[in-house]
């Protein structure tokens, strides 16, 4: 939008169509109306008119000048830098121009996909579904870089979860606070902070009072969405060099699962080379050796509009699932190493809630309920959420047996006809 050039408030004399003064300006008024004006010192009407004409340039003259040497606001320059906390518009940063993941070219009976001018077709046609994710994948990386530097031992997690949580809302320019507002952009699902033997699916409910310690290892894992479309992307911390070997397995695993992800590899056997890089490291905590475990129970996924769970998985270990990656698909690839058992079971307060997509009608008879369910439709759509109803699925936080330490780390990838996107990945991880 063209800036206004500011007002000049400066007057300026009008003639009228006789030629006389509409609207005066500095001295008095002077006008000129018929025998009602009295002309001074028996000047004569051509003298008059003389004058006047003369003190109407002298005043355009006047005021052009002060046009001239007033001095313009300069236009207040577009951002180019993020701040610290983050609170930038993404979009404001890069202009619709948003950064793109890593492109990885297809290999073998792939190749040709490349340069062929179909694909690449196909590929140009999807530019809303692009930008969209590019700028969830920048949002995601700015807010979770800053939080990997600002996050300490002390801090309360609920503390943490709304700092990230409103660093993304002001990033994609939507805080949700009014009806509709979260589904065009905002948080893909509440934010995990999971510590130790917690997995998965576990964020601060209010009046959570846990305290991150100097000895905890805490997964973050975050969702950021653009016209539905999530980016999934977790990263693991810890504060005591002795767990660096879980969390080198668990990177090194998801690379892997990342790297071999592609159009018409099958997800059975994407697992067992997922499984074979994570269960190659062990890791020495207070003295005991443990060998690195995959985490059977806790699979990547296909990510669909405003549905973070899709109908395929990619599991962290071996099986014989023959369903295969297709052109097109969206998957989060995630893998969780583990120092226990490997499995995991459901504990502890539920903070993760979303309107299932497959909920078989239900006759709500309290006008309460039909409220609720309305205003989660409204406002929620099918992305995750936090409390609940009937037709919304909880996911309770999965845990491994007590005293074991599990880590995470996960990337979104986007199988574009012509290359395999990374779209989440950063200089961080």
């Amino acid at each position: 939008m063209a800036s206004k050039v500011p007002a000049d408030n400066s007057k300026t004399l009008g003639v009228g169509d006789s030629g006389k003064v509409a609207n005066g300006s500095g001295g008095a008024n002077r006008t000129a109306n018929g025998g009602d004006a009295e002309q001074s010192s028996g000047e004569s009407d051509d003298d008059a008119d003389e004058r006047i004409i003369k003190d109407v340039a002298a005043a355009r003259e006047g005021s052009a000048k002060k046009r001239k040497n007033k001095k313009r606001k300069p236009k207040k320059k577009a951002p180019t830098t993020q701040t610290d906390p983050p609170s930038v518009f993404i979009s404001q940063l890069f202009r619709d121009n948003y950064p793109k993941g890593e492109e990885v070219e297809y290999t073998n009976e792939n190749r040709y996909r490349t340069t062929d001018e179909e694909k690449r077709h196909l590929d140009n046609i999807n530019g809303d579904f692009l930008s969209d994710y590019r700028q969830a994948a920048e949002a995601h990386r700015q807010v979770r870089q800053w939080a990997q530097k600002s996050i300490k031992p002390g801090q309360k997690l609920i503390d943490i979860a709304n700092g990230i949580e409103d660093s993304v809302r002001r990033l994609v320019g939507h805080d949700g606070l009014s009806e509709g507002d979260a589904i065009i952009a905002g948080m893909g699902f509440p934010t995990g902070l999971n510590l130790d033997a917690i997995a998965a699916h576990y964020s601060p409910n209010a009046g959570d009072k846990t305290v991150l310690q100097q000895s905890n290892v805490m997964k973050v894992d975050i969702g950021i969405h653009v016209n539905g479309r999530i980016v999934d992307s977790a990263f693991t911390m810890s504060f005591d060099p002795m767990y660096d070997n879980l969390l080198a397995a668990v990177k090194d695993a998801t690379n892997t699962g990342v790297r071999e992800a592609g159009i018409d590899v099958r997800l059975g056997e994407l697992g067992g080379l997922i499984q074979e890089t994570m269960e190659s490291y062990e890791c020495e905590i207070n003295g005991t050796t443990y060998p690195i475990k995959s985490i059977h129970g806790l699979c990547g996924h296909t990510i669909l509009p405003y549905s973070i769970h899709g109908t395929k998985s990619v599991p962290a270990v071996k099986t014989s699932d023959m369903t295969k990656m297709e052109e097109g698909d969206v998957f989060a690839i995630e893998t969780f190493g583990t120092t226990g058992t490997g499995h995991v079971y459901d504990q502890g307060e539920v903070s993760h809630y979303a309107l299932r997509s497959d909920a078989p009608k239900v006759d709500l008879r309290l006008s309460s309920a039909k409220s609720l369910l309305n205003t989660i439709k409204k406002n929620f759509s099918t992305i995750p959420f936090c409390r609940s109803l009937v037709a919304i699925e909880d996911y309770p936080p999965l845990v491994d047996k007590k005293g074991s330490y599990t880590a995470q780390f996960e990337h979104t990838i986007l199988l574009r006809p012509t290359v395999k996107e990374v779209i989440s990945r950063g200089e961080d991880y």
